[in-house]
Parts: C-alpha cells; sequence; structure tokens
C-alpha cells in the first residue's frame, strides 16, 4: 500500500492541488494500479519482439517529375494576371 507521503509528492509533482479525503481515495486508487503494474510484471514476454506502433508504418515517396506541361503555360497563367512584372505575378504589398 502507498504511503500517504507517497501519494503527497506525486500530487505535488504533477501540479495538482488535492484535499485531503482525495489523497485517501487517491492512495487506495493508485496501490490498485500498482498491483495491476506487479501482475503484468509476472508475464514472461521474453519470446516477444518490441512493438514500436500499433500499426505497421512505412514511408512512401515517389520521383519529383515534372509531368507533361505545355511550354507555354506559363506565359498563359502570367497573360491572365490583372499586373506582371519581369515574369512575376505583381500584387500589392502585405505588412
Amino acid at each position: 500500500m502507498l504511503q500517504v507521503s507517497e501519494v503527497q509528492r506525486i500530487v505535488k509533482l504533477a501540479r495538482i492541488d488535492l484535499s485531503d479525503n482525495e489523497i485517501l481515495k487517491f492512495q487506495k486508487e493508485l496501490a490498485s494500479v500498482l498491483e495491476y503494474f506487479e501482475i503484468l510484471r509476472e508475464v514472461d514476454v521474453s519470446a516477444v519482439e518490441p512493438m514500436t506502433h500499433s500499426v505497421s508504418l512505412q514511408n512512401v515517396s515517389r520521383k519529383d517529375v515534372v509531368k507533361g506541361q505545355k511550354p507555354d503555360m506559363a506565359k498563359l497563367l502570367l497573360d491572365m494576371a490583372p499586373e506582371t512584372k519581369d515574369g512575376y505575378v505583381k500584387v500589392k504589398s502585405i505588412l
């Protein structure tokens, strides 16, 4: 069983403000959680490979290739802009 002083230390570390009644309540609850961990400690996991993710993850990547684009597409887009300068779309400055 956890001592009240141990629960108070945990409460202080977690920066939780609890009344004396709440500390007594959590003393029992934390003790039951720790008892459960003791049960889990008895399980033989020597043949189990450590798990990093619950599902298998894999990076998916592809080559960055420019697909067929009309060579004059940039000019067409610039022609549609209301104002251009040196091959760029000119916009109002935003500060």
